[in-house]
């Protein structure tokens, strides 16, 4: 950044110093000739009429002028000039009444403009007026200044540009200091936020929620894995059981005890899978999907304990994958069929640009407090904890999973008895 600024500064000024080196004395000369010959006109049109009888008083800022004749000899001076020679031998000629000249001696140099009046009351003179050149334009130091000040000038942006970076990175490597020491054993450190409300404090706020972010899935990574593994324990011991006991000793119950918990596991590394697939966002193939339709054939295809009552509106679609879709309503299907007491209801309906499908029953329902909680992985009601009534806890949270995937969701809701509200967006 100083880099940066000190050569693009470099040349901007660059250009100015020079532009002013050769625009300057041009200018200021037009302007002393300027101010001579305004001077020297007037004076010609006075002494038309007018005789000095004195010395010429000072007009328009001119300090300097003389009435000369024909023969060089001053004939009015202002005070200073008077009794000295002519100011320059320089005379109007080829019908021309204007003359200039610069004339240069010890003192300096001067700008000097003549106007010729053949009729004033002196005869036939030249009226001189004449203005002193200031020192830096007769002089060299100009360039040498405006160099000199331009070499200032640029030194001091390079010195803020270096200041001024390094105070506005200075929160940036604090904030890279400070992610050093992370680790995936400690996330719930954060960032200091500065109290600057600019780009770096809004840059540490966007750390902080990453971190919270990385926090969250690291804690959810190892609350899977706990539960995994307390959830695949219990079937894997039952088998090891049995099968230790000696395949020839196991009775029918046991056979299929077997069975359910190889049927159970096998279920639960399933879901461990999809769960898997739906966490790394594998792509899947989506279509346009009669949701009604996709609900009755569900219903169809698998055995129910309980009698199921369908109210589908037709012609509502969504866009998604068949199969995942599937599975969301077989998992609400088999919660509602496995807590239900008597019966269940689906209904299926188009509402604004969403398609709502709800599934209710008349078991225990869902408690307030735990509305949320039901979507934790693992996580199941006191009232179907037995392996013989409850699930491994995986169900619905694998269905809000692909309601969300979709860019719907999944909610319980409902004072008495159960109910599960999914939309998605309607096609």
């Amino acid at each position: 950044m100083t880099i940066a600024t000190v050569a693009l500064f470099g040349v901007i000024v660059s250009v100015w110093v020079l532009a002013i080196s050769l625009t300057y004395p041009v200018r200021a000369r037009a302007d002393l000739v300027a101010q001579a010959d305004a001077a020297s006109r007037r004076l010609a049109t006075t002494i038309d009429k007018v005789r000095f009888t004195g010395s010429i008083p000072p007009w328009d800022g001119v300090q300097i002028m003389q009435i000369v004749d024909a023969s060089g000899r001053v004939l009015a001076a202002t005070e200073g000039s008077a009794g000295r020679q002519a100011l320059t031998d320089a005379r109007p000629t080829g019908g021309d009444s204007r003359v200039m000249d610069r004339v240069c001696h010890s003192g300096g140099c001067m700008v000097v403009v003549g106007t010729s009046n053949p009729t004033s009351v002196y005869g036939p003179v030249v009226a001189y007026a004449a203005t002193h050149e200031p020192f830096l334009l007769r002089s060299p130091f100009l360039p040498v200044i405006l160099s000199a000040s331009a070499a200032a000038l640029v030194a001091l942006l390079g010195w803020g540009a270096w200041y001024g970076t390094g105070r506005v990175l200075a929160p940036v490597e604090r904030i890279r200091s400070e992610l050093e020491h992370f680790s995936a054993q400690d996330l719930s450190r954060r960032i200091d936020v500065p109290d600057t409300k600019d780009e770096v404090a809004e840059l540490a706020t966007t750390v902080n929620g990453t971190l919270a972010r990385l926090e969250n899935a690291v804690e959810r990574h190892r609350s899977f894995v706990s539960d995994a593994s307390h959830e695949l324990r219990t079937p894997i011991a039952g088998l090891l059981v049995r099968l230790e006991s000696g395949l020839h000793d196991l009775d029918e119950k046991e056979w299929r005890a077997a069975i359910r918990d190889a049927q159970r596991l096998s279920d639960i590394v399933h879901d461990l899978l999809l769960m898997a697939r739906l966490d790394a966002g594998t792509p899947m193939e989506q279509q346009r999907i009669d949701l009604g339709q996709l609900v009755e054939e569900e219903i169809s295809q698998r055995p129910s304990r309980l009698p199921m009552t369908i109210d589908v509106e037709p012609g509502v679609h969504v866009r998604g994958s068949r199969l995942r879709l599937g599975r969301l309503l077989t998992n609400l299907l088999s919660n509602a069929d496995r807590y239900g007491d008597s019966r269940v209801w689906i209904s299926v309906r188009g509402h604004a640009d969403e398609a709502v499908v709800e599934v209710r029953d008349d078991g225990p329902g869902i408690p307030e407090e735990m509305r949320d909680r039901v979507f934790e992985r693992f996580t199941r009601l006191e009232h179907s904890r037995s392996r013989d009534t409850g699930g491994s806890g995986l169900g619905l949270p694998i269905a809000r999973d692909i309601a969300r995937v979709h860019g719907g969701t999944l909610e319980a809701g409902g004072d008495s008895g159960g109910r599960l509200i999914l939309r998605l967006p309607r096609d």
